[in-house]
């Protein structure tokens, strides 16, 4: 484990310590000002995926994100990449050929009052095959700088520039 990985770690613990869970075990962060989530720009030849939210999410709703999910259980951030990029847009492990991880940042969004602690993580893949779930209602592959073209969650071009670099 390096020492991003620990570092990610610590900050989950003291969230699993001091926040309520849900049955399944994992962290409840609606009542929390500050939640920690993981952000994976998925990547196939010079092009990047970008995913519109659905209106069945709880915010971002008809923005422009990649794939992305709480930090919610204390395990290797890997294995939270692997699980959302298989539970999003159907991708098994078995089409990933590499992983960045980058530092993770922070910043406040105050239209929703809510702190997050963003891990941006870039994805290549094997094949190109997508299959949306629910959280998502359409996908275009674009290259880095047509993002500024969206209409993106917040801060989603610092993530891309973090994991590009």
């Amino acid at each position: 484990m390096d020492k991003m990985e620990k570092r990610l770690l610590e900050i989950l613990k003291k969230f699993n310590e001091t926040l309520p869970k849900f049955p399944d075990g994992r962290i409840n962060y609606s009542s929390s000002k500050v939640a920690p989530v993981i952000t994976v720009f998925v990547k196939y030849k010079d092009k990047i995926l970008l995913l519109k939210r659905s209106d069945k999410v709880s915010t971002y709703k008809g923005k422009w994100n990649t794939v992305a999910g709480y930090l919610d259980e204390l395990r290797p951030v890997e294995e939270k990449i692997f699980e959302e990029l298989k539970e999003e847009i159907g991708v098994e492990k078995d089409n990933i050929s590499s992983i960045i991880l980058s530092d993770p940042f922070e910043f406040k969004d105050e239209r929703i009052a809510k702190e997050w602690i963003v891990t941006p993580a870039l994805v290549e893949l094997r094949r190109p095959e997508i299959k949306l779930n629910w959280e998502h209602t359409e996908y275009k592959w674009i290259t880095p700088r047509e993002i500024r073209n969206f209409e993106t969650v917040p801060n989603l071009d610092q993530s891309l520039k973090k994991v590009l670099r």
